[in-house]
């Protein structure tokens, strides 16, 4: 058994070097959203039960984004591993390009779901403090588009200490920005939810035009400067980027739209039950954002494996990341269940709140395992550019399976909120499974080449 774990250990440190930061960033994010919710659930119930209606409802589109924005990290890992990582700046150009007009689609359409939110069977009393804080979302999308294909620019160059450093900064300004705008504080008045959504759109915008300036300025930048001026677009690159990022977009987008589409089955049950539920998927987020960071680390280090045609190191650098993301599965899940009984209180001090967050903690910590599973191999399926089989397996585990269940178990049998969450775990392992065999089938196609 030493002897088996021995050949890993390069790949383990390697994969930790480039992933520790990606992870401490995304771990950022987690942050603000807890801050966000700790802080809008202590200004007042019906504001946490409004904000997690439109995270649930944003969830989608924003991951659909991120999903869309990694079609950048393999094009960009290959050209590093071949040594011509100075062409990489005409693909991040042709993918701000790309990035963009997703933007805009996905604004229109969620532009779409605003005019049509007080049909979607919500508390009425939710709706004066749905709408603001929609809008203010809305409003961020193509900044949000803008960051991600830089940021993934970033991480298919090596460089994932920038973009760390940059979200970390962001956080701290949402986390005050929050203070000042929820509670009101220097003269400002206390906003609430809406406060919430100002300084969200605000950090949006300022870390876009962060790495904007880094791109322009910091001399290491410079070869990637002078191939993203360079005349012509790149039609090749524009379509590899398009497929798979609409593939890429699509998985991560039906991965949202299960805990979305949840989340508005959870609104039916009313607003005590949609409380307790932002609070359980704000935690899910943590560990969902620790195993997407490393990750992303095996996506860049099987695509560059890939890029030198070295087979062995593309196996060796997903199984060390999914030694690795399994290990965390497991401190996660005793993480939740050992702080079951007061991690709710972070974020409200209502009783009946609280009862029901303590019961879904149980059911977070089930499907951790299947949620680093299915992770850590759609992440190695991009790294090799194999991702059309990505979209069709996650639609039977996540909405051929997951949804039903979760449906079926929360109203027909009566399970309510406990029944909605028991598709999680089903449709999450199920989904890693079928990645997992997937990419060790598509290996052995190219071994054999």
């Amino acid at each position: 058994m030493k002897g088996y774990f021995s050949r890993y250990i390069s790949h383990y440190r390697d994969t930790a070097r480039l992933g520790i930061p990606i992870v401490l960033g995304q771990v950022g994010i987690v942050a603000v959203g807890f801050a966000d919710n700790i802080m809008v659930g202590r200004y007042a119930t019906s504001d946490l039960a409004a904000s997690s209606f439109v995270n649930s409802v944003f969830n989608l589109p924003l991951l659909f984004g991120i999903g869309f924005s990694y079609g950048l990290t393999p094009l960009v890992g290959r050209l590093s591993g071949r040594g011509e990582g100075a062409r990489a700046g005409g693909v991040l150009r042709d993918g701000l390009l790309a990035n963009g007009a997703v933007g805009v689609v996905l604004s229109l359409l969620m532009w779409l779901v605003y005019a049509n939110v007080g049909r979607m069977g919500q508390p009425v009393e939710l709706l004066p403090l749905i709408r603001p804080y929609f809008l203010l979302q809305l409003s961020s999308l193509l900044f949000v588009m803008g960051f991600n294909a830089f940021k993934q620019f970033a991480d298919g160059i090596r460089d994932t200490v920038t973009p760390m450093w940059i979200m970390l900064g962001g956080n701290v300004l949402n986390v005050a920005g929050n203070f000042v705008l929820i509670y009101g504080a220097f003269g400002c008045p206390a906003l609430g939810l809406t406060g919430a959504g100002i300084a969200t759109l605000a950090v949006r915008v300022m870390t876009l035009a962060a790495f904007v300036l880094v791109f322009c300025f910091r001399p290491s930048y410079r070869p990637y400067r002078e191939s993203f001026r360079a005349a012509g677009r790149r039609a090749r690159h524009v379509l590899e980027l398009g497929r798979m990022g609409v593939m890429v977009g699509a998985q991560m987008g039906m991965e949202t739209a299960l805990f979305s589409l949840t989340g508005v089955m959870v609104g039916w049950l009313g607003a005590v039950e949609l409380a307790a539920h932002q609070v359980a998927t704000t935690l899910s987020t943590l560990g969902f954002m620790i195993y997407y960071g490393v990750g992303a680390a095996v996506s860049v280090r099987v695509s560059h494996f890939l890029g030198r045609r070295d087979m062995t190191g593309v196996r060796r650098a997903s199984t060390a990341g999914f030694h690795l993301i399994g290990g965390l599965t497991l401190v996660a899940s005793l993480f939740f269940l050992a702080s079951r009984g007061w991690i709710g209180e972070l974020f409200t001090s209502e009783a009946a709140v609280l009862a029901r967050v303590e019961t879904l903690i149980v059911l977070l910590a089930a499907f951790q395992f299947g949620d680093g599973l299915q992770v850590t191999y759609a992440n190695a399926l991009r790294g090799i550019a194999d991702v059309t089989p990505l979209v069709v397996l996650s639609f039977v585990g996540y909405f051929l399976v997951a949804l039903p269940v979760s449906y079926l178990a929360g109203f027909p049998f009566g399970g309510g909120l406990p029944g909605v969450w028991a598709g999680y775990p089903v449709g999450l392992t199920l989904a890693g499974l079928m990645f997992r065999a997937r990419y060790y089938r598509r290996l052995r196609q190219l071994e054999g080449r």
